[in-house]
């Protein structure tokens, strides 16, 4: 159970923002508040909440509170945080889809799209966006800026004359070779700036070729360009959220009760997008400046570059300095500086990141004491010195199709994600519950080398669960562990759960109030999550591969020919049969049993 009064001895009355996780560690909800002791006090008041909140607070685990300069700074990041992570209690959606994203393909002449769902496609994704409508607004100002292609593949590769976008200037034509791939990924370049925000260089970038057209009299070209610096100009000015164009991240370290916590507060041509601390494990003694110089060495990579200024609350020597700022120099092709003593709004913000720093340390020494009461609780009840490591298995499966157990683990640390297992359950009748935990338990325990024993292995389910886990670890000689049986309640209600515990012909006696019994029901639902996402995973996984395995006549060869042609299941559910007979191998009978198979689905 969350513990409020602990928490908000630690929030302070200045102006920001809160994100609130669930025991999954999952972002619930995302505010923003004038005076943030007040505003998360309310929350937790005994009565006056409505139903929503009332469901909100429910699910707390934890919350973590970011320092803005202001009240305005706080509702910007608010935004952008909403925005990029889509928490359960902030937004209503009407289906379960997740946010849309703008699409940039990989190829000779790349495609921008409207995306919504899973990454599962190489390329570039640009977003989340708040809806819909606000993706295809860009869209249709990507057309008129950049005149990138947003047709199918399977459009594109058999055009042979160019379509009425072409005709409205909104595409440059690269089916029917109206533009060169080189001047084509020129455009792709100046989209690619506008969309990762970075519009002033871009604006630049355009002025520079500008000139360099009306240099060799090519008024046309240059009047095309000075026409897109306006456009871009006009979407600046209504865009712009803070003065300035910087691009910086600041980093600051502060270190109380034996912890270390590394701020990042980032800031984009200008914008506060976010701030995140980290918490390094740090040997005894070490100075800050050498946790500062580690963090940065292991928090840049290809995958996350680095802005063109950094700065940090303790300056580096400067020999290490200047070998950062090479190593990041050549890592991002372009000039890193790394700064300590500055002024002004920069000042200001390096002391928004140590205050955030010294409070994620303060929330995370409450939330440790809050672990310790929760595991003693259990301890004491179940009559042992000390609780280090907890399991607990649950079975997910759709009328016996794709069975998926799932062993997650609950240590001192809280839910320690990467001690978490999935098991696939072959080679059992579908359905056998009993069966399917037989199998799990059995491949956990039987290698126990780099996988230490728990304290407590919590199964999801009644005595005749129980039992199954008691015979797999008395076959495998393994009398060490406490097993527990978690038996749902009447109609599945929370707070009616039995606990059953091995060799006991009575069930624990618990209070549902308990900090022990919250804490089981947290490690229950949580494996119940996870078994259940694995199991859709897998069961989806089945359902995308059997749409072609399942046609008549396409073997593995004809079903990679199909998905090579038409760039993927979705080019090629869009396609007609005329377009699907063109497909070397393909007849105009197979291609129809093709088309009405893949639209029967």
């Amino acid at each position: 159970m969350f513990d409020a009064a602990a928490f908000l001895k630690t929030v302070p009355t200045k102006p920001g923002i809160y994100i609130m996780r669930d025991a999954s560690d999952v972002i619930i909800y995302v505010g923003k508040a004038k005076n943030l002791k007040n505003r998360l006090s309310s929350y937790f008041r005994a009565s006056g909440l409505s139903t929503k909140t009332l469901a909100l607070v429910s699910h707390i685990a934890s919350i973590e509170v970011t320092i803005t300069n202001s009240e305005n700074d706080a509702l910007r990041l608010e935004s952008n945080l909403i925005k990029k992570h889509r928490p359960r209690y902030n937004v209503s959606l009407i289906d379960d889809k997740s946010y849309p994203y703008i699409y940039l393909s990989l190829g000779q002449y790349p495609r921008l799209a409207y995306y919504r769902g899973s990454k599962k496609h190489k390329g570039c994704y640009f977003g989340p966006y708040p809806s819909s409508s606000v993706v295809r607004d860009t869209l249709d100002l990507m057309k008129k800026l950049f005149l990138i292609r947003q047709c199918e593949d399977s459009v594109f590769k058999h055009r042979t004359r160019p379509c009425l976008q072409y005709q409205i200037k909104r595409c440059s034509a690269p089916c029917v070779n109206k533009i060169t791939p080189e001047q084509y990924q020129k455009d792709v370049h100046n989209a690619v700036l506008f969309l990762e925000g970075n519009a002033q260089t871009l604006i630049s970038e355009l002025v520079s070729r500008m000139q360099q057209c009306v240099a060799d009299l090519k008024f046309e070209a240059a009047a095309v360009i000075r026409d897109q610096i306006k456009a871009l100009q006009a979407v600046q000015s209504t865009n712009d959220i803070e003065q300035g164009s910087a691009s910086l991240d600041l980093i600051a370290h502060a270190d109380k009760g034996g912890l270390h916590a590394v701020e990042v507060l980032t800031i984009r041509d200008g914008r506060v997008l976010g701030a995140r601390a980290y918490f390094p494990k740090v040997p005894s003694n070490t100075e800050a400046v050498e946790i500062l110089q580690s963090f940065i060495e292991q928090y840049y990579d290809a995958a996350r570059l680095p802005p063109s200024h950094i700065i940090l609350n303790h300056a580096l020597a400067p020999e290490h300095s200047a070998w950062l700022e090479s190593h990041l120099s050549e890592l991002s092709g372009r000039k890193i500086i790394i700064a300590h003593n500055v002024k002004g709004q920069r000042a200001r913000w390096l002391d928004l990141a140590h205050k955030n720093a010294v409070q994620a340390i303060e929330i995370k020494l409450a939330g440790a004491s809050n672990i310790h009461h929760r595991l003693q609780e259990l301890a004491d009840l179940l009559h042992l010195p000390e609780i280090e490591r907890i399991e607990c298995f649950d079975i997910s499966h759709s009328f016996g199709e794709k069975t998926v157990a799932s062993d997650v683990v609950y240590t001192k640390e809280g839910v320690t994600k990467k001690f978490y297992r999935r098991f696939n359950i072959e080679g059992i009748t579908g359905g056998d519950d009993y069966a399917a935990m037989r199998q799990a338990i059995t491949r956990r325990f039987s290698h126990t080398e780099d996988n230490p024993l728990p304290d407590i292995l919590l199964i999801d389910g009644g005595k005749n669960q129980l039992q199954v886990g008691i015979d797999v670890m008395r076959e495998l000689g393994i009398d060490s562990v406490l097993l527990i049986g978690v038996a749902k309640g009447e109609g599945r209600k929370v707070g009616l759960e039995t606990l059953w515990k091995a060799g006991d012909d009575t069930p624990i006696d618990i209070e549902s109030t308990s900090a022990a019994f919250h804490l089981i029901t947290q490690i229950r639902d949580e494996a119940h999550r996870f078994a259940i996402e694995g199991h859709r995973s897998q069961r989806d996984k089945l359902r995308r591969r059997s749409v072609l395995e399942d046609i008549k006549g396409i073997g593995p060869q004809r079903r990679a020919t199909l998905l090579s042609h038409f760039g993927g299941l979705s080019a090629l559910k869009n396609a007609t049969i005329e377009d699907i007979a063109t497909v070397p191998g393909i007849s105009n009978h197979l291609a129809k049993v093709i088309y009405e198979a893949l639209h029967e689905t």
